[in-house]
């Protein structure tokens, strides 16, 4: 009886582990100036259906060679609503070793970085990042996706889960438009 070979395994045969995609300059097409058309709902997770929409500018400059971007996000509505104004900082920090960004909001109505942080990453053209934070007395699950991103145009929703993710429901959509410098150039 002959004993039984030992097959050879070679580099060839093992499986090679995908490197992890560097999703540094995911958010590049975000850098510069932009008219904003935003749709906030008013009362979410209340049945609510009304919404209040504004019209305003973000202007987006990198930081830390592309590691970080800073948003200046400033919006009106219509007069004599209550919150007919809206003011507010972006600041988005990519973390090298996760492959992620973390996205922390501020607004000037309370002069404060809202935490925790939207944590994600893009993928096929689409980023998505969540978080879990209280309201209204409960603790709820918030999604922020950024998707139809052009040259010239992005649409972002945030979105609201009080049942652990089973269902979401959108409460504030922003549609951008690159602004054109006077010599026609994009920003």
């Amino acid at each position: 009886m002959c004993p039984q070979a030992t097959p050879i395994v070679t580099e060839a045969d093992v499986p090679q582990a995908s490197a992890e995609r560097d999703g540094q300059h995911d958010f590049d097409f975000e850098l510069g100036s932009w008219k904003i058309h935003l749709k906030r709902l008013e009362h979410p997770l209340t049945g609510s259906t009304n919404w209040v929409e504004f019209d305003g500018t973000s202007v987006t400059r990198k930081v830390w060679d592309g590691r970080a971007e800073l948003e200046q996000f400033e919006t009106d509505g219509k007069a004599g609503h209550a919150a007919s104004h809206i003011e507010g900082l972006t600041l988005r920090l990519y973390n090298p070793q996760s492959h992620q960004w973390s996205l922390y909001w501020a607004n000037s109505k309370n002069g404060a970085v809202e935490l925790p942080a939207c944590i994600g990453e893009f993928k096929n053209g689409r980023g998505e990042f969540i978080d879990q934070e209280p309201y209204n007395g409960r603790t709820i699950l918030v999604r922020m996706v950024w998707s139809q991103i052009t040259p010239y145009s992005a649409h972002s929703e945030q979105s609201f889960s009080d049942d652990g993710g089973k269902t979401w429901e959108v409460n504030w959509i922003t549609d951008q438009t690159r602004v054109r410098e006077a010599s026609g150039q994009m920003q």
